[in-house]
């Protein structure tokens, strides 16, 4: 281990501001007050005598609901990506998914068996006769067979096992799914057509999701690509692993970029230009360039080394929840593992106040960008410590942590690293007492 003793700089005043619990408090305050119109214009509607129909229809409505709330929670749109982070909303659509298969399940099980109980067929006799008869029920059974099968390779087991190509291109049937739903609605749906009011509003909520959708994951990376003409300026080697790529364009000083963000970059060259892949920003954006810094890890990441100068770049973002506007204390402790020290390097060039930083590495020679690293806490009055060695014994336990930082709970914790090291220094937080609210990290996690 070795430290790297500085002076430190004066603290600054974080904002009292949660962003993180506003974005939160709004699209749960979102999502009730659209599930009490559902359920206000079902009411007004009026009842089916069956009591399994009423109960079909209205899990078809709030199918409906949790579907156009999928959308949004997909479309990456800035203002809800830079407060809640790209990981937690995706981890929220894989949850919300799973409420919708059940929804839908539910109102497919329940019509049919309510509207059987009516006549004189079976359950399955009944579907048939309903999607041979009925127009709109052909097109939402096969949307109920999409979204299981959406949802049978969204489980762990299921995910781990698949290529994530395989897993997307199965996932953007989705869409299909939302259009046969959609149009399955407009048919038949009694509330959809029950009164002027419920028409509006069902309307206004489909194409203000679609709205978002589109702009979030089209619209807006086209305008910031057209704009800016991102080009690779440099391709530099930090070691035998590691590339750092150098990107420059036009008018990068109205990027809205911070560092601890990350972007998809896709580079257009010949074999490359169809994969996107998440790379952190390795340096705080200047205005004049972007910089991202790569760890060979597949054939991917090993091929940047082999970008040549005024490549053309496109970028999908910046995302990211993992930047000061979420700091709530004064001082800061920022905890990097291997490569993961690329979006704390940035960090620690952007942030105010008394930091510490803590990079947790195999070996020395694995230390990469560690002179940088240096260089700031010098400049910026930092405490820089260097932790080596193997995984076992654990180097950053609760009392290794708290020895290297003995105010800790008094900190903003930002944490990124391999998926077993963060494990363990997030249980070893808690121990320490380190309050939820001033823990920040993020985890690479893209959906549809």
């Amino acid at each position: 281990m070795t430290t790297v003793p500085t002076a430190p700089s004066p603290p600054v005043s974080p904002t009292s501001v949660r962003p993180a619990a506003v974005a939160r408090t709004g699209l749960y305050a979102l999502l009730a007050a659209n599930a009490a119109v559902v359920t206000l214009l079902a009411v007004q509607a009026g009842f089916a005598s069956n009591a399994l129909v009423v109960i079909g229809r209205f899990a078809g409505l709030y199918g409906a609901l949790l579907m156009a709330f999928q959308l949004l929670l997909v479309a990456r749109l800035p203002w809800l990506d830079r407060r809640i982070g790209m990981d937690r909303l995706t981890n929220w659509h894989r949850w919300t998914g799973f409420g919708l298969l059940w929804t839908l399940v539910a109102h497919l099980v329940f019509i049919t068996f309510g509207y059987a109980r009516s006549s004189s067929l079976d359950p399955v006799s009944e579907l048939v006769d309903l999607a041979e008869t009925v127009e709109g029920v052909l097109r939402a059974t096969v949307a109920t067979a999409l979204i299981l099968v959406v949802g049978a390779v969204s489980a762990r087991r299921a995910r781990r096992r698949l290529a994530y190509e395989t897993w997307h291109f199965i996932h953007l049937y989705t869409y299909a799914a939302v259009v046969l739903a959609f149009t399955h609605q407009v048919a038949v749906g009694t509330t959809f057509t029950a009164s002027a009011a419920a028409t509006a509003y069902w309307y206004t909520l489909w194409i203000t999701a679609g709205a978002a959708l589109v702009t979030g994951r089209l619209l807006l990376p086209l305008r910031r690509n057209l704009r800016h003409r991102l080009r690779v300026e440099a391709v530099v080697p930090e070691n035998d692993q590691v590339v750092s790529v150098y990107i420059t364009g036009r008018h990068l000083d109205r990027l809205p970029a911070r560092a601890g963000q990350f972007f998809l970059w896709r580079f257009l060259t010949r074999d490359r230009w169809w994969q996107a892949n998440p790379y952190s920003l390795s340096a705080a954006p200047d205005g004049t360039r972007l910089r991202l810094t790569v760890k060979a890890a597949g054939a991917g990441s090993a091929s940047l080394r082999h970008l040549r100068p005024g490549t053309r770049v496109f970028a999908e973002g910046p995302y990211g929840a993992f930047t000061a506007l979420h700091r709530t204390r004064p001082a800061s402790l920022l905890i990097a593992g291997g490569v993961g020290v690329t979006p704390v390097r940035a960090l620690l060039e952007e942030i105010d106040g008394h930091a510490v930083v803590v990079h947790r590495v195999a070996a020395e020679r694995d230390a990469v960008l560690h002179d940088e690293l240096r260089q700031l806490a010098l400049a910026k009055g930092a405490d820089l410590h260097l932790v080596t060695g193997p995984p076992v014994p654990d180097r950053l336990g609760p009392r290794e942590l708290a020895a290297l930082v003995p105010d800790i709970a008094e900190r903003d914790v930002f944490l990124c690293g391999p998926p077993p090291m963060m494990t363990a220094v997030l249980g070893t937080l808690r121990e320490l007492g380190v309050p939820a609210r001033q823990i920040h990290f993020e985890r690479f996690s893209l959906a549809g």
